[in-house]
């Protein structure tokens, strides 16, 4: 029932931009399996549903953010309207739809014995083409009309974590993205803010792997 909740919000949300695609994109999410998925295999919202969770999680603070900030810069009210804010906030990890994949885990148990309980594998065979880049080219592929800033704020979002440090070509976009366009900062705030302080992280002892 809570799912089903916030699945009507995030999809009432995205239709209320009226953007081309926008009803193309909705599809291909529920057929990824996007608003059954978690937001990641061992840290935060590391549950059934938890990726729709901390989707709308990004987008209520990167909303709080932008009306905070237009205190002292009112201008951003025009700059990243709430359109975009629903855009960038929603989509910006639908690249995770489909690499969470069921498995039988193990951790430490109270007792300090192990103990199997039913977690997620990662799997990015479907389509292993990056973070943010995938999202963007995942929509792309719908038909969805983004604007530049809303294509940077989700290319972009993961900031430096999503960055390969040897490419200096990758960190004067980077860069440029965050000088020219605020929407990327607000983005990666609200996407900070969600995760860190939001949602309960949840540490499992088990198979060292690195997953987001």
């Amino acid at each position: 029932m809570k799912n089903d909740l916030k699945r009507t919000e995030f999809i009432n949300l995205l239709k209320s931009t009226e953007r081309e695609g926008i009803d193309e994109v909705i599809e291909e999410l529920d057929n990824l399996g996007f608003f059954e998925a978690p937001a990641s295999a061992r840290h935060h919202l590391n549950d059934d549903g938890g990726l729709l969770e901390h989707s709308l999680n990004v987008y209520y603070c990167s909303l709080k953010v932008r009306d905070m900030m237009s205190e002292f810069r009112p201008e951003l009210k025009e700059e990243c309207p709430d359109d975009s804010i629903i855009i960038a906030a929603l989509l910006h990890d639908v690249c995770k739809s489909d690499i969470y994949k069921k498995a039988t885990r193990r951790r430490k148990g109270k007792d300090g014995k192990p103990e199997y309980y039913t977690g997620y594998n990662l799997d990015y065979s479907n389509f292993p083409l990056g973070h943010g880049e995938k999202s963007v080219i995942m929509l792309l592929r719908c038909g969805l009309a983004m604007s530049d800033y809303e294509i940077m704020a989700i290319r972009w979002h993961m900031t430096a974590w999503d960055l390969p440090f040897q490419s200096t070509e990758l960190r004067k976009c980077l860069n440029t993205s965050r000088e020219i366009c605020p929407l990327c900062t607000i983005i990666q705030a609200g996407d900070n803010l969600a995760a860190g302080i939001l949602e309960k992280k949840v540490e499992e002892e088990d198979d060292d792997y690195f997953d987001f």
